[in-house]
């Protein structure tokens, strides 16, 4: 009952938010599938004229009239059921569309906690797989429903016109069915939803091969990962044959049912015929009926079958569409009321923060106020919380206990775009879209000139690379920059962060995969675009921090030291044990 209810709820969030929309060409479609059904009830009738008019009494006026009305049905069969696919097409393909385009904005919306729990092959998976299942079953169940059920009432009109006895008779059977083939359904939705987790795995897996395959080449692990991908593809396979064993079942239930109901009636029709109870055309056109209604009555059997696996991926779906995001945006934003006599510094009291659904405090009791123009570097262990506490800062996360203010307002109070416009990133983990240049170093850029980005690309020492390639700023970097160097990929991003020119600068190990050479002509850009603003610095070289105004050292999510470089290597141990590790590791490469 409740998973009736489930079905039944799903359908009409569908048709409502998705079909509705589409109201005229839904009731065109409608007119089509009548005139359809119409037709084919008209060709079960003729059989009775052409029979004891044609064949027994011979009338010559009916053989020439009889065929020109067949061909004229046919044509108009034809030209509606036409025009009835390509309006429902449309329709599917457009709830295809809309429902993908929902889902995309409501996963880009979701919290990068959201993203951190779920694999990017689930996502994928839903998108396609589940997506196209949903559409194929809506797609099915609306003509299906409505072109056959018209079908069989208008076939059964017909039966019931020329013998109501026979036609109860024939009719009575169909309930008999109707348990199993809601049995039938049940299974079937729950393979499907096993199927459908099954195909979001190996969607995962395939991606993770496919970008590693240099990592399993170098450890000769090709047999090892196609026995890992074999596991998920024999799983589907599985699945996929366990579901088609449980759907054949409705047909040869339909047939033998179908059997038994016109073997009855050919015994009883043919002995009415031979008491001349009726006339043979008569019984012929019943029986053409009837042989016709049994075809919508298999179909809308299966149905069920069809409906329960768009169900299935329905409920995957709607998951994604309706997952509600933690970090809320105001919905009065103060954008507008930062106090600019504070220069619009950051101020940080008393904040802790956890992972949702953990126990964890990953920083406890921060309390930091970072003034207007001031470089401020973040170091410690890894694992200290220091990436963290920059997330925090743009509201990937937010705070579980305290505030963080900009200029006087909690960043609570101010909206996404506002309060993310205000800072540029640059991390350790540089992500290039497999689109041009220009494109991936004026990402997320509102406004620009080719000035602008010439100027960028010089400060940031992209351009001695990208003159050297065939087409300039317009070539193609590869699914995420696999045409570039690392060092390369590192620059683009700083190039990134210049045109976007944010007051607020956050850099995440910015040089980590730069030599030295590239390092100190980055450190020199570096070090123009942070004169004139506000920076927050993690890195794990020193050597690119000595010189930060002040010095965050950070130890299992707490601040434990604060000072410039001359002081801190006499009086904190972190940081005088860091020094020495990496001096000393520079001097043994030395």
């Amino acid at each position: 009952m409740k998973n009736n209810k489930n079905t039944s709820k799903l359908l009409k969030r569908l048709f409502s938010d998705y079909v509705k929309k589409h109201y005229s060409k839904l009731i065109i479609s409608m007119f089509c599938m009548i005139i359809v059904a119409a037709a084919t009830a008209l060709n079960a009738w003729m059989m009775q004229p052409v029979l004891d008019e044609i064949f027994i009494n011979k009338n010559r006026t009916l053989i020439i009239i009889i065929p020109i009305a067949i061909i004229i049905i046919a044509i108009v069969k034809g030209l509606a059921s036409y025009f009835q696919s390509i309006f429902m097409s449309f329709i599917g393909y457009k709830l295809v569309a809309d429902i993908q385009n929902q889902m995309f904005k409501s996963a880009v919306r979701c919290d990068l906690s959201y993203h951190n729990q779920i694999n990017s092959g689930t996502l994928v998976s839903r998108f396609i797989a589940d997506v196209g299942s949903l559409s194929r079953g809506v797609h099915n169940v609306i003509i299906n429903i409505i072109k056959d059920s018209l079908t069989f009432i208008f076939l059964v009109g017909v039966m019931f016109y020329h013998d109501a006895k026979l036609a109860f008779i024939a009719l009575f059977i169909f309930p008999v069915a109707i348990y199993p083939i809601r049995r039938i359904g049940k299974r079937l939705r729950k393979i499907s939803k096993n199927t459908q987790v099954g195909f979001g795995l190996l969607t995962s897996k395939l991606s993770e091969s496919f970008s590693a395959i240099k990592t399993i080449k170098a450890f000769n692990s090709e047999n090892f990962e196609s026995k890992r991908i074999d596991k998920e593809i024999f799983n589907i396979f599985d699945l996929t044959y366990k579901s088609t064993k449980v759907n054949s079942i409705a047909r040869p239930l339909m047939e033998i049912i179908s059997g038994l109901a016109i073997g009855g009636i050919i015994f009883i029709g043919g002995s009415q015929v031979i008491q001349d109870q009726t006339t043979p055309g008569t019984f012929f056109s019943f029986l053409t009926a009837l042989l016709m209604a049994y075809q919508p009555i298999k179909s809308l059997a299966s149905l069920n079958a069809t409906l329960q696996i768009a169900m299935a991926s329905a409920e995957r779906v709607f998951e994604i569409i309706d997952k509600k995001t933690l970090i809320k945006e105001s919905k009065f934003p103060k954008d507008n009321d930062l106090n600019l006599n504070l220069k619009n510094n950051i101020r940080i009291s008393k904040m802790s923060f956890k992972y949702p659904n953990s126990t964890k405090l990953i920083l406890k009791n921060i309390n930091l106020e970072i003034h207007n123009g001031e470089r401020i570097a973040l170091v410690g262990y890894s694992g200290a919380g220091k990436t963290t506490l920059m997330n925090l800062l743009p509201r990937f996360f937010d705070p579980s206990k305290g505030k963080i203010e900009i200029g006087g307002v909690d960043i609570k109070e101010l909206s996404f775009n506002f309060l993310r416009d205000y800072f540029s990133l640059v991390s350790q983990e540089i992500v290039l879209f497999d689109e041009t240049i220009k494109y991936n170093i004026c990402y997320g850029a509102k406004m620009y000139s080719d000035k602008d980005l010439k100027n960028a690309c010089s400060k940031a020492h992209c351009s001695e690379f990208i003159n050297k390639f065939p087409k300039g700023f317009n070539e193609v970097v590869g699914e995420n920059g696999t045409r570039l160097s690392g060092g390369q990929k590192q620059r683009i991003a700083i190039a990134r962060a210049f045109i976007r020119n944010s007051p607020f600068l956050l850099l995440d190990e910015a040089t980590s995969s730069l030599d030295s050479k590239s390092e100190k002509k980055i450190q020199d850009s570096l070090d123009k675009l942070i004169s004139n603003k506000t920076s927050l610095i993690i890195a794990h070289r020193l050597s690119t921090v000595m010189d930060a105004d002040r010095i965050i050292i950070m130890n299992n999510g707490e601040i434990v030291d604060v000072g410039k470089h001359s002081s801190l290597i006499k009086s904190s141990k972190i940081y005088k044990h860091l020094h020495e590790l990496q001096f000393k590791k520079n001097e043994k490469n030395f």
